[in-house]
């Protein structure tokens, strides 16, 4: 499900119009960058959202209680109800979550029990300084505002504005923005009057965490709680101990069935969804910015070679080769040399792609 919203998101974010309409407005000594329109999210999009975090609840619920009668055999009616991860801010809620399951609870959740102890050791109240901020207390947070008040709630961010001037996007520091999101009518940038001065913006798109001002970047929240429940609470449920070599996958094949599942799940994919989306993104600015830059270089293909050279090159290539290039602010000669080297490799590159070279 989350590789189902990043798909969406990847089409909603490389729109050839782009998210965020500008006008600048000349003021009296200076001019204002204004938004005047935001290209609207897929709905889809937070019900996935939803959906998506939902499961990732029930992933921990569904471990438990396969915890719970592998050591106390099948539960009754009564018993059952009472099988469920709390999510405790504080040890005094805690305690009183186990005194609830103290009459009528199952064996394994009894005061003093191995398995107790592994729910204990995942509780929020252990993080002192900001428990609201625990994976397993966001999970709860976010799931109960989806399952009893409404669905995700997302909206267009921006994290940072970069000046084209000074250095490539794509391995620029770039100036950051409040984590909030973008409305029609907010100022993003203030230039003297009649200097005009080139930007490349990097919208976001972020998720509310329920009942606070905090707008997480979307993908990135989604990432860091299924890893903590993949890499974190399952295995410290299933074995009591720090989660075992190698950890779960991020996902493997469910779409056909598997006479060894377990052998299935070891063949799993090593990046998350979240990751894969990180990479397709980057990947698509660098294919259109280095279009552009090898075209412009002596001997280059065309535009349309270039490009098609690019596209058969998977992410990861594109980005491993990005990664050679040195930022520079002062254009100290070594590292433009060594820069250039890096480009001129890149277009006979594409020159033998293209056939160009025999």
């Amino acid at each position: 499900m989350i590789a189902q919203v990043a798909d969406i998101l990847f089409e909603y974010q490389t729109q050839p119009a782009g998210i965020i309409a500008l006008r600048e407005v000349p003021m009296v000594t200076h001019s204002q960058t204004v938004v005047t329109g935001m290209a609207p999210i897929p709905r889809k999009v937070p019900l996935l959202v939803a959906d998506a975090l939902v499961a990732l609840r029930n992933a921990i619920e569904h471990t438990l209680f396969a915890e719970v009668e592998h050591r106390d055999g099948v539960l009754g009616e009564r018993a059952a109800k009472l099988v469920e991860m709390p999510s405790a801010k504080t040890y005094e809620d805690f305690q009183k979550w186990v005194k609830g399951r103290a009459k009528n609870g199952p064996p394994s959740l009894q005061q003093g029990s191995d398995l107790l102890r592994r729910i204990d050791g995942l509780q929020p109240f252990h993080r002192t300084k900001d428990p609201q901020n625990h994976p397993l207390a966001l999970l709860a947070l976010h799931t109960n505002h989806s399952k009893h008040r409404a669905p995700a709630i997302t909206a267009v961010g921006l994290a940072g504005i970069h000046r084209e001037d000074r250095t490539p996007p794509f391995m620029a520091l770039f100036e950051r923005r409040p984590e909030t999101p973008v409305e029609v009518g907010d100022v993003i940038a203030e230039t003297p009057r009649g200097v005009q001065v080139p930007v490349a913006l990097f919208p976001t798109i972020g998720i509310n965490r329920p009942g606070t001002e905090r707008w997480p970047v979307l993908m990135k929240e989604l990432d860091e709680l299924s890893t903590w429940v993949r890499a974190q609470a399952i295995p410290r449920l299933i074995t009591g101990n720090d989660p075992p070599a190698p950890a779960l996958p991020p996902r493997y094949e469910i779409t056909v069935g598997h006479d060894d599942e377990r052998r299935a799940l070891a063949e799993g994919a090593t990046l998350s969804a979240a990751q894969v989306h990180n990479d397709r993104l980057g990947a698509s600015t660098v294919r259109r910015d280095m279009t552009e830059t090898l075209s412009q270089m002596d001997d280059a293909p065309s535009s349309e070679q270039i490009s098609a050279w690019l596209e058969s090159l998977s992410d990861q290539e594109i980005l491993r080769r990005m990664r050679e290039l040195q930022a520079t602010g002062t254009y100290e000669p070594d590292i433009v040399l060594s820069n250039y080297a890096v480009l001129e490799a890149m277009r006979d590159d594409a020159r033998r792609f293209a056939g160009l070279d025999s």
